[in-house]
């Protein structure tokens, strides 16, 4: 299943400037694996240490938030837009 992949700015280093990549993988995970594998390290700024989501890092499979899905295991049907948002604090 090919997907396209939305870089935010802050992780474009990894990505030679792209802001929209295309990976492929039926599942959030297989297409994180993929796009470590052209884009190497990208994927350990997503997800933590333990392999879960970074706390501060927000994930889209087309406008579904993947924490209210099935996180890592969200299907990504062909076609579909993956968006990696980091999330804003402030005061």
């Amino acid at each position: 299943m090919s997907v396209s992949v939305r870089i935010p700015t802050i992780l474009r280093t990894y990505t030679d400037g792209e802001s929209e990549v295309t990976a492929t993988g039926a599942t959030l995970a297989e297409v994180l694996d993929d796009l470590d594998g052209s884009y190497a390290g990208i994927k350990g700024r997503i997800l933590d240490d333990n392999g879960a989501l970074r706390r501060f890092v927000n994930v889209y499979v087309g406008d579904e938030d993947v924490r209210f899905l099935s996180e890592l295991q969200t299907p990504t049907p062909d076609g579909t837009q993956v968006s990696v948002i980091p999330a804003v604090a402030g005061g």
